[in-house]
């Protein structure tokens, strides 16, 4: 092909012909994207119906009429169920568990991925076969153990028990394993200790990692409700799964309020998300790059 004829090529042809393929790309991601925001942005749109709206034969995405009154009865103070001390119990639990399971995964990673110790693998091949117990099975031995710690009915018996997680542990292990060792072994030389190096240069580089773990576990610690359900036993110490099914009634539900604290429940997941969304993709990128 010479390059006059090279030339003479009506410039985009190609781009025209794959233009039919991207929009097919595009519909099938606009398609597959309203099937997941749907039922969120229809739990919004019943938030502020009125009860009766919620139940009516035909219905509307556009609340007829337009009413705040299942946020009001979230926050009023007389309420006989205190949402807002429930979504107040669920963000300190979450906190909580989020922050213990950053320090006991981050350090017990860091000695399976770069200390030698007798019986190393044997322990890591432990840790990892507990993923494949369903967790249902600890459900009876952990509370033994949280009912002899005297935490039932209190906020340690969710936030303790599942702090050391084998997921966490795996998570950055591997992550600590596709560090570059040379930065390590360059401050060993340099007199520093494995603590020192472990909090003054792995941590510091491992921050998309512990931001996708911070995310993941207080997504689980959040939505957590048949644990929650065992052990939290008085209403105003329930945390928010459980708490929102105590609005139901054997006489009736109301839908609005229900809404209202499934909108409310949500708000947090979603800034944290938006907020960690980068560190995310980063983190679970870079932890299957080795190990």
């Amino acid at each position: 092909m010479t390059e006059a004829t090279v030339a003479s090529r009506p410039p985009g042809r190609a781009t025209a012909s794959r233009r039919p393929l991207w929009w097919l790309a595009y519909a099938a991601l606009v398609v597959f994207t309203a099937f997941y925001v749907a039922p969120f942005v229809w739990m919004i749109v019943t938030s502020f119906k009125t009860n009766g709206a919620t139940t009516a034969a035909t219905p509307t995405w556009i609340p007829q009429p337009f009413v705040t009154e299942g946020y009001s009865e979230i926050a009023n103070p007389a309420l006989d169920q205190p949402v807002l001390k429930w979504f107040l119990n669920s963000a300190i639990s979450a906190v909580g568990h989020t922050l213990t399971v950053l320090v006991t995964a981050s350090m017990a990673a860091y000695a399976l991925a770069r200390m030698e110790f007798t019986g190393k693998r044997l322990m890591f091949g432990l840790i990892i076969a507990t993923l494949f117990i369903p967790p249902i099975i600890f459900l009876i031995p952990n509370y033994l153990i949280v009912d002899t710690f005297g935490w039932i009915d209190t906020l340690m018996a969710v936030i303790v028990p599942t702090a050391a997680t084998a997921f966490g542990v795996f998570f950055m292990r591997q992550f600590f394993v596709s560090l570059p060792i040379e930065l390590e072994e360059a401050a060993l030389l340099d007199g520093a200790n494995h603590w020192a190096i472990f909090t003054r240069i792995v941590l510091p580089l491992s921050k998309p990692a512990l931001a996708t773990l911070a995310v993941l576990s207080f997504l689980n610690n959040w939505n957590d409700f048949l644990w929650p359900l065992f052990v939290l036993v008085s209403g105003p110490n329930l945390t928010l799964p459980p708490g929102l099914s105590q609005l139901q009634s054997s006489y009736g539900t109301d839908y609005a309020v229900i809404m209202a604290g499934g909108v409310l429940a949500s708000i947090p997941v979603l800034i944290i998300f938006t907020v960690a969304q980068r560190y995310v993709i980063e983190g679970v990128a870079r932890s299957g790059l080795k190990g």
